[in-house]
């Protein structure tokens, strides 16, 4: 589309396919009130002197207090000041309210927890259009080697890290999604396997409950069919070994549930899952998290067409289970 005649909506989607980071540019009026917006539009404009530029809509609120300025300071998100950024886009409210403050050139306030940050003393103000363009010399700069917030389409994101360990991304052992899944797996699941062998149990017990933790009263048969995903066989054995420690039962027809014993015992196995996981995601941000879950739900859907049916979730997950919700 030419500029001859534009459609801002478009205009406004096309910018948006640039990956951005997100800021909070934040400055003290003469008067000694303190200001501050979110904005995507900093950016680098010299190493020496060191410089960047940010711009501020004319419509804004906040016009006022940054023309008036002498000094701003820019704070780049980390990944987990979603919420912060979201409060410094809000008009007719305390944007400071509830936040530990640090002060920094001109007594502007220094937000803490971000990436980097920046204090500046204003040097030019152009007019740009409906925006007014802000330079600033970068008077100190700090840097806190945290995942920056990103934002793009008009949403955010968040800028994953790349591989650390120094190996080849193209070696089979190192980088083929199956093996380390299957890695990570197990890594994961180490600690409760071991947790559980203290207990006289083993793994096909393991799965047994886990399964019904994924909703009970169902038949031995069905059971068993359902493990043979995990490459285990379940033998009547395995289902005697916890029936006799008092965890399961079986009724006239042929229907497992677990008793009282074993329904504390299973809440008790979902806390330490949970806990393993947390150990396992402890070098992940919140944001970090989500993604690596979100990314695995996509990989899952996209492989599910070549499960057999009796795999499926629906037939693991009842509506009965243990974990408080069916995932979707």
């Amino acid at each position: 589309m030419t500029t001859g005649n534009v459609d801002g909506k478009l205009f406004r989607q096309a910018l948006g396919a640039f990956t951005t980071g997100v800021t909070i540019v934040t400055t003290r009026t003469p008067e000694g009130v303190d200001a501050g917006l979110t904005a995507n539009s900093f950016n680098s404009v010299s190493l020496s002197p060191p410089m960047v530029l940010w711009s501020l809509s004319k419509k804004s609120s906040s016009l006022a207090s940054f023309s008036a300025a002498e000094h701003f300071a820019v704070h780049i998100l980390a990944s987990d000041q979603e919420a912060l950024s979201g409060q410094f886009a809000k008009s007719g409210t305390d944007r400071f309210a509830h936040l530990t403050i640090e002060r920094g050139a001109g007594s502007v306030p220094l937000l803490t927890g971000c990436a980097a940050r920046f204090e500046c003393r204003t040097t030019y103000r152009y007019e740009g259009g409906d925006h007014v363009i802000i330079v600033g010399e970068v008077l100190a700069f700090e840097g806190f080697e945290l995942s920056p917030l990103v934002f793009h389409g008009g949403k955010y994101g968040l800028l994953v890290k790349g591989d650390e360990d120094g190996q080849s991304q193209g070696s089979l052992s190192s980088d083929f999604l199956g093996l380390l899944l299957h890695r990570t797996h197990a890594q994961v699941m180490l600690p409760l396997r071991e947790e559980l062998a203290a207990q006289g149990l083993n793994e096909v017990n393991r799965h047994i409950i886990s399964v019904l933790s994924l909703g009970d009263r169902r038949t031995g048969a069905e059971i068993i069919k359902l493990l043979e995903f995990t490459g285990h066989t379940a033998e009547p054995e395995h289902f005697q070994e916890l029936v006799d420690l008092g965890l399961i039962h079986q009724d006239s027809d042929g229907l497992v549930s677990f008793t009282a014993e074993g329904r504390l015992f299973a809440i008790r196995h979902i806390a330490a899952c949970k806990a393993a996981e947390a150990d396992a995601t402890e070098a992940l941000s919140p944001h970090e998290a989500r993604l690596l879950k979100s990314l695995l739900r996509r990989v899952v859907a996209n492989t599910e067409k070549r499960v057999p049916d009796v795999w499926r979730r629906q037939k693991y997950w009842l509506d009965n289970n243990m974990w408080g919700s069916k995932p979707q």
